[in-house]
């Protein structure tokens, strides 16, 4: 990320954490613990980058700051990745908890933030649950992206998965694709759901095909 995005992303954390009430000499401080997590050697797509366009989605799709838990939840959502594991979101979860008790956030935006994060495990939302929806959608945004970059993340979720076998990893991505395309719908928003599923399907029917 260049200095210009990074320094955009600081100060959007900042205005965040400064309506929370933050103490102002923490704030610093979180934001390089969540640069040092998304700038990890074996990262190519849950980067701080990721973070950015997420954001960017939620503006568009009607979050405002007016709902700093959703915020929250796209800033942490993925702050603990391993390829390897099973339970990063439970662990992001738990992470956002700790770095935002020490912010001195409160209970019931904490809570709220760690359900959200949660929920990225699915990305299905329940009925109704329009903050739900909205970080479901943004953060699968990706899926009905325009091809040229839709293939740039394919690439970049294979070189996450670069320890995983060739024939290994063609039999698990396809799996999780088709449980896509198998959903009656991909995006839960009205505004994401007319804009991107027609392309998102055509993309994952692409990779896997591609996929064999």
């Amino acid at each position: 990320m260049d200095s210009a995005n990074h320094s955009a992303l600081l100060d959007r954390w900042t205005r965040l954490l400064t309506a929370l009430n933050c103490p102002a000499g923490a704030i610093v401080p979180a934001f390089t613990d969540l640069r040092e997590h998304y700038s990890a050697a074996q990262r190519h797509y849950h980067t701080l980058d990721h973070i950015r366009a997420v954001l960017d989605t939620i503006r568009a799709l009607g979050g405002t700051e007016a709902m700093p838990s959703l915020l929250l939840a796209v800033w942490f959502h993925d702050v603990i990745y391993d390829s390897r594991a099973h339970d990063n979101e439970e662990k992001s979860a738990a992470h956002a908890r700790r770095i935002l008790q020490q912010l001195g956030v409160s209970e019931a935006i904490l809570s709220e933030t760690e359900r959200l994060i949660l929920l990225t495990t699915t990305h299905s939302p329940a009925p109704g649950d329009a903050p739900g929806a909205i970080l479901a959608d943004a953060d699968l945004a990706i899926l009905g992206a325009p091809e040229t970059e839709y293939d740039m993340y394919a690439q970049a979720i294979r070189r996450e998965y670069a320890w995983v076998p060739e024939a290994r990893y063609r039999e698990g991505r396809r799996a999780v694709l088709e449980h896509f395309l198998r959903r009656p719908r991909i995006y839960a928003t009205a505004e994401m759901f007319t804009r991107a599923e027609t392309a998102a399907r055509n993309n994952i029917r692409r990779e896997v095909a591609a996929l064999g």
